[in-house]
């Protein structure tokens, strides 16, 4: 019997799951640093070391629940109940957060920074939950060849969600700095419910009962024992460049409110630039990672993030700033707008092509798995990332701009590590008896 068919309808219907993820994480990493700043007054290290404790609750769950999801087995499939139970704790928490921040809710003031720790860390936590399975979803139902168009899809839709929180989110800022969450918490349920309602899972790992269950853990150990190079290779390409763009995330929309003076929330509406660029790239980055290579797409893609990090730490601030058009809805463009959008067309070409990289060094059974190490070197990174880069900014005298000369050293040693790969391209399609 020939293998299930490239099902692009279905795929896009899984992208309703990222499409929630997204949304939900830009509204946090955009958001949150404001408030701590600007409402709690922390400084840069204190800022960066939060925005981590989600990536320290995400590197202890993410990874263990994509191998316990490859060895679940329910009515309703293998990872959609752990979609159904984390993100409706992940809607709750989200929409308590701002109200404890602003403050909303009559909350004595040495309890209000503790009290929105409660509530971020409850919504890290239930994110964690669910967020590997919604991406293991894509490979489980695609086979290899077409993994990199897939994924532009599935990622297309999450720039979809990223756009509508930076240039909604931004505009619904300015009416009450609540209402981003409060979008972002409906939208993710929204999300999820669509992939409930619509994709069903394969039932291909019922066919051999009696094969060894995964095992994250173990299967990191034998990565090393057996010294699969090219795993090693791109799980440290992924660590690398986590590391880059984790500190930009994080510091990006304090950089253009502090060191180029824009307002809270035209820093924020600025990324939908970046998110913008990448949707549009999303599909064309697996076509093209098909077509040339996904490992030549993702070189392609770090020189391109390289070159605009070190264009942006060396133009001067009038530089930056100065108008060069205007667009229809998103409103006027500066130079560093024109830089996240070029950024953005190069981390497409990165990111789309990753995971399928990493998906197509296994087989079938261990597909959670495999995206579990994928989580699990993408969240070490974002841990130190942040940390690295506040630090930086901290030693500098709060020199924001800092963050882009840090970046282009971890995106060459990423460029090192799949330049050395062997590996990692599309498999040839087989046919079962």
């Amino acid at each position: 019997m020939e293998k299930e068919k490239f099902n692009i309808g279905k795929t896009f219907l899984i992208g309703f799951g990222f499409f929630g993820v997204m949304i939900a994480w830009s509204v946090y990493n955009s958001f949150v640093p404001l408030f701590l700043a600007n409402k709690f007054n922390l400084n840069a290290a204190m800022i960066g070391f939060f925005m981590t404790l989600d990536n320290i609750a995400a590197l202890f769950i993410q990874p263990a629940i994509g191998s316990i999801s490859d060895r679940t087995r329910t009515k309703i499939g293998r990872r959609l109940p752990f979609m159904l139970t984390g993100a409706p704790i992940a809607a709750i928490a989200f929409f308590f957060a701002p109200l404890v921040a602003i403050p909303v809710l009559k909350v004595p003031e040495p309890a209000r920074l503790p009290l929105f720790v409660a509530c971020t860390i409850t919504f890290m936590l239930s994110m964690a939950i669910w967020r590997t399975p919604v991406v293991a979803l894509m490979p489980d139902v695609t086979p290899s060849k077409h993994r990199s168009v897939a994924n532009g899809v599935i990622n297309f839709m999450g720039g979809i969600g990223s756009i509508t929180a930076f240039l909604v989110g931004g505009k619904l800022y300015k009416l009450n700095p609540a209402y981003p969450f409060w979008m972002a918490a409906v939208l993710l349920l929204v999300g999820v419910m669509l992939v409930f309602a619509f994709v069903r899972e394969p039932k291909i790992y019922e066919e051999n009962p009696n094969i060894e269950r995964p095992n994250l853990w173990k299967s990191l150990a034998q990565i090393f024992k057996e010294k699969q190079h090219d795993a090693i290779r791109i799980f440290l390409a992924i660590f690398f460049w986590f590391v880059a763009m984790n500190a930009i995330e994080t510091f990006m929309t304090l950089f253009a409110n502090k060191s180029l003076g824009m307002p809270e929330a035209d820093s924020v509406s600025i990324l939908t630039l970046n998110s913008v660029a990448f949707v549009l790239m999303a599909l064309p980055a697996g076509f093209i990672g098909a077509k040339i290579g996904r490992k030549r797409t993702i070189s392609i893609g770090l020189v391109v993030m390289m070159i605009v990090m070190l264009s942006i730490f060396f133009f001067p601030k009038t530089t930056l700033t100065r108008q060069i058009f205007t667009l229809p809805i998103l409103g006027p463009v500066p130079v560093v707008g024109i830089m996240l959008i070029v950024a953005g067309l190069g981390w497409a070409l990165i990111n789309i092509n990753s995971l399928p990289v990493v998906v197509d060094l296994t087989d079938a059974v261990h597909i959670g798995t495999y995206t579990g190490l994928y989580y699990l070197f993408s969240t070490l990174a974002a841990i130190a990332g942040p940390n690295i880069n506040g630090w930086i900014v901290k030693l500098t005298g709060e020199n924001y701009a800092s963050i882009f000369i840090i970046g282009p050293i971890f995106m060459a040693l990423a460029l090192a590590s799949i330049l050395t790969m062997k590996s990692g391209e599309a498999k040839t399609q087989t046919t079962e008896q």
